[in-house]
């Protein structure tokens, strides 16, 4: 335990996280049929995440892996025979359903189980078998809404569940778990048409309030309608009141669902859409869960910058989303709009005080795949923008999984249509993936020659980030200020970036192209204001050894002004001697 404490601390500032889509990850059926049941097109498992599987994600860098989808949720799959309530269609989103309507918070999905009857014992070996090839497991902790027919079937001993004992004659109290609209029936949106028969209808009387904030009877198809709005003590109808003290009810199951999982070797939970859900609670959960474990991290979805602060520092969190800054500057560019500058503006305006806390990503599960039509439609464009996501400061960086092979949905495969993302919905094989799957072997045996390039620059990226003491580190200096309005050529043509990581053992100096069309030659000018950061003396001479595929090698450089050629869509990076 002790050792496990060192080495969760030594790399707490520079999480590499996976995020394993799990149903789909191990799947090796290639019927891919719309709207195809858990028979036709198959379904990965637990299992599926073998010690190869494992082994293969250690060796290309990962330290934690996020296994999303992995508690219970509403599906038009049938498990009545095996003791779980069955689901009515209306209110289940794709054949598979959503992982984000969470049917039961004390059970795993019966989906990712060979056995059924013995599927909680399958995650936890999973677990086991993670932890054993040196890696941390996170999972998805949904605390905003559950789906509408919640009911947990394999509750411990003494635990109440969810709405059980609310008083439905009032739209809002304190310690119900629920909201209610009192005197109405909920109304299935008109035009959902599940793909199986509807053999009975659907009553939800009184209608509850549904899980995007709807306070209303009828939910558009729009809505998040197949889910229900969980009460923290907020009363939306009365001014946003808010009731917390004594504890709510809500606040109290909610955290003896985080300590369950905690109890099963849960290393991390990431929090969806955790800004849903009031920062009083966080604030008072996580130190409750820390108590427990006080090397658990939490993880928050959330998307408002002028709350990045606050849930931090009063809810507690350990790391954000970097959706809106990082990610959306990135995208434009990799899309050949935007403009580099945009960069600057996002840790000075939004990250700049807590850049440690954000974790970077290009894909997740809820955005398109890079190589769609939607996105940029080259996995290769992705190169100066993954590297500045890993590299920028000393916070995680994330993979979905199969980015790093160029996965490109281009058909629709049920609820989501055609997309340009994963299927969250359906049950689906992923082929790119599964070039690399390769029959469980987990080799890359069936790869493209496309890509195993672009894994195998995802794969050196990674080991440059892990090995770097800079990187993992150091402080960082943005070089924007000094290059643009005419100081060094080209800048000012939007797409140019560069930087500087550095430590007393490394210093590194980034330069980024993100022009897909164009190279150029130009000169990047290094304060001295730098210089003393780095504490090296601005009046020397320096050498520039290019490090991660750059073979330039600059001796006796002039500080002021460093000169080189930049290929289009790339990225130069220099060891300061």
């Amino acid at each position: 335990m002790t050792k496990e404490k060192t080495k969760i601390e030594k790399h707490a500032d520079k999480l590499i996280v996976y995020q394993i889509y799990t149903r789909l990850f191990g799947n090796t059926k290639t019927t891919n049929k719309f709207n195809g049941t858990i028979k036709e097109n198959g379904c990965g498992k637990f299992n599926d995440i073998n010690d190869a599987a494992l082994q293969a994600l250690k060796k290309f860098g990962v330290s934690h892996v996020w296994y999303t989808g992995v508690i219970e949720h509403a599906t038009m799959t049938d498990y009545s025979k095996q003791g779980i309530q069955k689901d009515n269609p209306l209110v289940v989103k794709g054949m598979a359903g959503s992982p984000y309507a969470v049917k039961d918070y004390y059970d795993v999905d019966p989906d990712l189980a060979v056995n059924v009857k013995n599927r909680m014992k399958e995650f936890e070996a999973l677990v086991q078998r993670s932890h054993k090839n040196g890696l941390k497991v996170i999972i998805d902790f949904v605390p905003n809404h559950v789906s509408r027919q919640y009911h947990s079937d394999v509750k411990p001993a003494g635990v109440r569940d969810l709405g059980q004992d609310d008083d439905k004659s009032k739209g809002f109290a304190f310690n119900n778990n629920f909201y209610y609209m009192v005197g109405q029936d909920f109304i299935v949106p008109d035009s959902i048409t599940p793909p199986i028969k509807v053999t009975e209808p659907y009553i939800e009387s009184p209608a509850k309030v549904t899980g995007n904030d709807v306070f209303l009877a009828s939910p558009s198809n729009k809505d998040w309608y197949e889910t229900v709005k969980l009460n923290y003590g907020i009363d939306y109808l009365d001014d946003r009141a808010h009731y917390f003290n004594p504890v709510p009810s809500t606040w109290l199951k909610m955290r003896d669902i985080l300590l369950f999982w905690a109890g099963k070797g849960v290393d991390a939970f990431r929090c969806d859409m955790a800004e849903m859900v009031p920062k009083e609670f966080w604030g008072w959960v996580i130190p409750e869960v820390k108590k427990i474990n006080p090397n658990i991290i939490f993880i928050a979805e959330i998307y408002n910058p002028s709350a990045y602060w606050s849930y931090i520092d009063e809810g507690k969190f350990d790391y954000l989303y970097d959706k809106v800054g990082l990610y959306d500057s990135l995208r434009r560019l990799m899309q050949g709009a935007g403009d580099a500058n945009d960069i600057t503006k996002v840790w000075q305006n939004e990250s700049g005080n807590f850049a440690n806390h954000m974790i970077r990503f290009l894909e997740n599960h809820d955005e398109h795949r890079i190589s769609s039509k939607y996105f940029a439609g080259d996995p290769f464009k992705a190169i100066p923008s993954m590297i500045v996501s890993a590299t920028l400061h000393s916070g995680p960086v994330m993979l979905y999984f199969g980015q790093e092979v160029g996965v490109n949905p281009t058909e629709p495969e049920g609820f989501s249509g055609d997309d340009g993302r994963t299927t969250i919905f359906d049950y689906w094989g992923v082929p790119e993936f599964q070039n690399w799957v390769n029959d469980h072997k987990y080799d890359g045996g069936k790869l493209t020659a496309d890509q195993k390039k672009i894994r195998k620059f995802y794969a050196d990226l990674l080991k440059f980030v892990n090995s770097s003491d800079a990187i993992q580190n150091g402080q960082f200096f943005d070089l924007q200020y000094v290059n643009n309005n005419g100081q060094s050529p080209h800048y000012n043509d939007l797409k140019i970036f560069s930087y500087l990581r550095f430590t007393e053992k490394q210093k590194l100096l980034f330069i980024c192209n993100f022009d897909l069309e164009n190279s150029y030659s130009t000169a990047v000018n290094i304060p001295k204001g730098a210089w003393e950061m780095m504490k090296l003396d601005p009046s020397e001479k320096h050498t520039f050894k290019g490090v991660f595929g750059n073979k330039l090698n600059m001796k006796d450089q002039n500080s002021d002004k460093i000169k080189i050629d930049i290929p289009q869509n790339s990225v130069l990076i220099f060891e300061i001697k």
